[in-house]
């Protein structure tokens, strides 16, 4: 090929970068090429992939040097996938969003950002007081606040005034007051006297009337959220397995009445799903079931937007039940993270500030959470207020924040993965399997996570 060949070549490839949108990178200067890794949380629905395709389009073309392809992997192969490309040598720059316990899978692979926020001047002053905390492990900073999720009571108005009942405090701190005029305190207690009440078969009996039939229910009166018994234990109260020393095992009190509440709800009490009934096409809905219509209450995270309209038009959120005197709302928390083996961890910081600086707004709306930067919280849910017509107090999300579970229940073990297993195969025989010794379970599965421990 002759000079005048390469000339040519390169005005064709230029005008051709010009169209598509994308600059050329300044003479002289080696384009670097980011590679950023979906879907270890959210992020792989089509219309999210679009939006984060977007928001690189828009980088792009505001820089020259750094260019970035998106990998999107499907999330229940996420985690294996990164796993085989960090051992292979061949992990990505940076991942996300992905939350503290998918991050957690890879602990100690993540770069310590301290370094490059304190030489970047980052300002971390916009972001909700202490959510920066969310994301530093030990000594490691691992992300910057994006998006945070918290729990709230979900619950439809509609099932309580049928039973003439009032609905749930949406203020913590108030009480709650029955048709008697008795006031309670808004605690696990309580929210188990109502769901009783609110438990109805199919003659309408509710399940502390006689003649109650727990074989026909058809109306339950609370669902916990079952994905993980680490969360479970959380709505009760912040903890962790581990008792400080990296080494022994502990399943703090809240945690082990959380799980009794969890089983004597379902075999004994009979206001929560069984597994079997859980997995029914009557009640999963969309996974979650009180998407079904069929459940009173339900705690679940701020994301749950995403299929509560299959719910009908009369839910709203309410304040978290308190415990033993105390409050918590486990609160998820996304960010992208840079992976430590980058080759690129200046640019790759470079890129994510811009997903959690100027494309943040864009890319919250997309995954349906609520910002971590409190300017534009007010914002979001205002574009939530017209996704659902009907009143919904969304302050109820923005109180809930000051009562996020520290240390976070998703935070990282000793055997981390292992353990999630165990705590798996738990869940499962507990929601299939009436009738155990719940004290006995926990004695077996504090002993097995430990042995596991043990192992070098």
């Amino acid at each position: 090929m002759n000079r005048l060949s390469h000339v040519l070549v390169a005005i064709v490839l230029a005008v051709a970068a010009a169209a598509c949108g994308a600059a050329a990178p300044p003479s002289g200067d080696a384009e670097v090429e980011l590679r950023w890794y979906c879907c270890l949380g959210t992020g792989e629905q089509a219309e999210q992939v679009k939006a984060q395709q977007k928001v690189i389009e828009k980088f792009h073309a505001a820089q020259r040097r750094i260019r970035v392809k998106l990998e999107v992997v499907p999330y229940n192969s996420a985690r294996d996938t990164l796993a085989t490309q960090i051992a292979s040598g061949n992990g990505p720059d940076l991942a996300g969003p992905v939350g503290v316990g998918g991050a957690a899978a890879f602990h100690g692979r993540w770069l310590d950002l301290a370094p490059l926020i304190r030489s970047s001047g980052f300002d971390l002053s916009p972001y909700a007081k202490g959510s920066a905390d969310l994301y530093r492990i030990g000594p490691v900073q691992e992300g910057i606040p994006f998006a945070i999720y918290p729990s709230t009571l979900y619950y439809k108005a509609g099932m309580f005034e049928e039973a003439g009942l009032a609905e749930p405090p949406h203020k913590y701190g108030e009480k709650y007051t029955w048709p008697d005029g008795r006031q309670s305190e808004w605690n696990y207690d309580t929210l188990r006297e109502l769901a009783l009440r609110l438990t109805v078969d199919k003659n309408g009996k509710d399940a502390t009337q006689a003649g109650f039939d727990p074989g026909q229910i058809v109306q339950y009166g609370f669902e916990p959220a079952r994905d993980d018994l680490r969360y479970q234990g959380a709505a009760f109260a912040a903890g962790s397995l581990d008792t400080g020393d990296g080494r022994t095992v502990k399943i703090p009190d809240a945690w082990a009445d959380a799980w009794h509440f969890f089983y004597d709800g379902m075999w004994k009490d009979r206001f929560i799903m069984t597994g079997p009934v859980f997995d029914s096409e009557q009640f999963n809905g969309d996974g979650a079931s009180f998407f079904s219509g069929h459940v009173a209450m339900s705690v679940n995270f701020l994301w749950s937007t995403y299929g509560v309209a299959g719910a009908g038009d009369d839910w709203d959120l309410a304040a978290m039940p308190s415990y033993d005197g105390r409050t918590t709302s486990p609160t998820s928390a996304d960010t992208f993270r840079i992976l430590a083996g980058s080759k690129h961890p200046a640019e790759a910081f470079e890129f994510l500030t811009y997903l959690v600086g100027p494309a943040s707004q864009e890319l919250l709306s997309a995954y349906g959470a609520m910002p971590a930067r409190t300017a534009y919280q007010d914002a979001f849910f205002a574009k939530l207020a017209e996704q659902f017509t009907h009143k919904v107090d969304w302050q109820v999300a923005k109180d809930s924040v000051a009562f996020a579970d520290n240390p976070h229940s998703e935070s990282y073990t000793p055997k981390y993965n292992q353990t999630l297993t165990i705590l798996g195969t738990y869940r499962s025989r507990w929601m299939t399997k009436g009738g155990l010794d719940m004290n006995a379970q926990l004695k077996e599965m504090r002993q097995e996570i430990q042995d596991v421990w043990n192992r070098s």
